[in-house]
């Protein structure tokens, strides 16, 4: 007899809730409507490649920065780049220096300044797998190590090696093996 009043106040509930879920106000829809794109759109953070705005940008620079199309940033803030690496690493402490890529502070900060991802069309896609660098990005592609390679390691990755690793080797999940390939967040 118990278990009867459970079922039946079970499917009260589910007509209920059906109930209150359904109304006339679709009625006179002629279709799905997409996303209303009206208004004004302003860009305000600017982040193609991890950290580098964090990292080279001045405080008072972030909202210029963040606002700058990418084409005028090289121009803009390449300098401003160079001072901060050159403060920040002493890989670059002596003039002539360079990174594993041959790019001394000037050519390596005006590659850094024009903060997007490039992406190859015809090879691999990565940013940096041991011969192709800053080709893309792959989702397993340990970016910030490379960044931190690229400013603090050196001609060959051996300069300052407690600068140029964030010691963070793989993710706490596994990625998919199918879209959408991140894992859930829990």
């Amino acid at each position: 007899m118990k278990f009867n009043n459970i079922k039946l106040y079970a499917v009260a509930i589910l007509v209920s809730i059906t109930a209150f879920n359904c109304s006339n106000d679709d009625d006179n829809n002629d279709g799905p409507t997409g996303p209303n794109f009206a208004g004004t759109y302003v860009q305000e953070d600017q982040m193609g490649r991890p950290a580098v705005n964090t990292v080279f940008v001045s405080g008072g620079q972030k909202d210029a920065f963040n606002t700058t199309v990418p084409s005028e940033q090289g121009a803009m803030f390449q300098s401003m780049f160079q001072t901060n690496l050159e403060g920040l690493s002493p890989a670059y402490a002596n003039p002539g220096d360079t990174n594993a890529l041959g790019l001394d502070s000037a050519t390596f900060t005006g590659l850094l300044a024009t903060d997007v991802l490039n992406v190859s069309l015809d090879g691999a896609t990565t940013f940096y797998d041991g011969t192709n660098v800053l080709t893309g990005r792959a989702l397993a592609d340990d970016v910030i190590t490379v960044e931190l390679l690229l400013i603090f390691g050196g001609e060959d990755f051996s300069e300052n090696p407690g600068l140029s690793n964030d010691n963070v080797d793989a993710n706490d999940k596994a990625f998919l093996s199918s879209f959408p390939y991140l894992a859930s967040p829990w």
